[in-house]
Parts: structure tokens; sequence; C-alpha cells
């Protein structure tokens, strides 16, 4: 029996997870309960570790599962995409770059403007996942603004592109306070793109806010109009999201966020000239220098 798992297996980690009952991913794959029970079981033998537990309730997902879980989730949407990869790559060149979900709808648009006739393929995880996935060869490059902050695999590079900064976004309304504790009893919605947001909090804090924590930047926005309450994020995604009566302004929170382009080496043809003009399109601060 091959180490290897089937594609059936991830198929029915996947669908586990998703519907929290062997029957239920059963029918969705259009196998039997017992086969489906069989196949798990089968799987967490070879694996050496158990998956799921299951009783009469469901199958929840332990740790190992989760994580198989995710790693099923990539390996098959890297899968259904290989046919539409091949026909764009029988007509002209193809990239796939990753970034993170506050990013993607700021950075593809301006990415796929620079590479004019390049078809990019576009995948959202998080930073650290997409770093990975370069350097194992599933992605030609990612936009993440934490490689600094782990260690790179040894076949990539990180190349900074843009540099931004902390800022506050005010809603109409919504009114702060003087002297060094401006956000004395006031919620403070907190989105960070790096891996400081524990810090952040911490800082909030300090100035007397109640941070309340976001996923993403458009949610970070979105609760702040809910909630008529200041958010914190950086300020490149404050300026795209923020309407015509919000304003946003510096915060006194220090802060400096790199953008980096990973890539294995070297860097796909064409890609590094379009990186160059993406500090401007995306309205940030260029960077200077490299990381080898």
């Amino acid at each position: 029996m091959s180490s290897l798992p089937s594609v059936e297996d991830l198929r029915l980690v996947e669908a586990l997870v998703r519907h929290g009952s062997l029957g239920a991913a059963g029918r969705e794959l259009r196998i039997s309960q017992p086969a489906a029970s069989n196949r798990l079981a089968a799987l967490e033998r070879r694996i050496g570790e158990r998956l799921f537990d299951r009783d009469t309730t469901g199958a929840r997902p332990t740790p190992a599962g989760r994580t198989l879980a995710a790693e099923a989730a990539h390996v098959l949407g890297h899968l259904a995409a290989i046919f539409d990869r091949t026909r764009a790559a029988a007509r002209g060149e193809v990239l796939t770059v990753g970034t993170f979900a506050s990013l993607a709808a700021w950075l593809f648009p301006a990415l796929v403007e620079l590479l004019g006739d390049v078809t990019v393929h576009q995948v959202t995880d998080h930073g650290d996942r997409l770093v990975e996935w370069v350097g194992e060869g599933s992605l030609d490059a990612a936009f993440v603004t934490i490689a600094d902050q782990v260690r790179l695999p040894a076949t990539v590079t990180a190349s900074p592109v843009a540099v931004d900064r902390l800022a506050l976004l005010t809603p109409p309304g919504v009114r702060l306070g003087d002297g060094r504790r401006p956000f004395a009893g006031l919620d403070v919605v907190a989105h960070t793109y790096d891996a400081s947001a524990d810090a952040l909090h911490r800082r909030l804090s300090a100035l007397g806010a109640r941070p309340k924590p976001a996923a993403t930047a458009e949610t970070a926005v979105r609760m702040g109009r809910l909630l008529r309450c200041p958010v914190v994020l950086p300020r490149g995604l404050g300026l795209a999201y923020a309407a015509p009566d919000e304003q946003v302004s510096p915060v006194a929170v220090p802060s400096r966020f790199t953008l980096f382009m990973v890539t294995r080496r070297p860097p796909p043809p064409g890609l590094a000239p379009a990186a160059d003009g993406l500090a401007d399109r995306l309205g940030l601060e260029p960077a200077s220098g490299g990381r080898p």
C-alpha cells in the first residue's frame, strides 16, 4: 500500500470536516457509510494518528485531522485548477500567485494590470502557508508581510516591495478623547496583517481602548461602522475601504509593515519589474533593499 494519501482519501477528510458526519460525507462522495468508515480507519492506520473523534452524534476532527483537512483542501484546489492552468499555458505565460485575504482585493487587480497578458491564478491563505507553498513549488510567488518574521525555506528569496503603517479610520460622529488616553472608554476595532496583533492590542489597551479583533480589513471597517467606533488598521487598507465621510489619520501606535514578494530562485521572468510598480498602484511607500 502506498504511503501517500490518495485523492479519495483527501476528498473524504475534507468532506468529513465540512459535514461532521460520515454518512453525509459518504453521500457527497457517493459511497456508503461503512465504506467511508473503513477508508477513514485505513487512513488513520497508515498515518498512525487518530484524525476524527467519532460517536453517535457525528465526527469531530482532532488537531491532526484539522491539519490534514487544510492540506487536503489545498491539494484538491491545486488539482482542480490543473486543466485550467494547462490550457492557459498553451495561450501564454501563467503565474500562480498568493496573498492573504485582506490584501487580495487590493493587490490582485493591480498585479493583473501590471503583468499585462500574463494569466494570474489567484490564491489566498495565511502568509506562513503561502511561503511554504512557494518553497514547495505550488506557488510562483506570494505577497506577504511576515517574510521577516518566519524562517524562509532555503529555496526561496524575499524582496521588499512596499511599506505601510497603521492608521486610524474614524466613522462619522465618533469622537476621541484628548491627552495620553485618546481611546479611554471606547471600543476600538483592530486589524493588522502581520504577526503583531497581540502587541497591537496591548498598545491600544494602554491608550484606554477596549480592543476588538477583526479577521480582515473589510470586516474591521464594517464592524467599526456598525459599532460606531474607531478602527485601527494598515493605512493603505484604510484608504482603500474608507467612505467619503470617513477620516483616515495617523494613530499614536508605532508601526511599520513591509510587503514582501516571496519567490523561488531565480524569480519568474517579468514578475520583478511588475512588483516594482506595485507600491505606486497600491498608494504605498516604495521599499528599498532586500533579503537574501
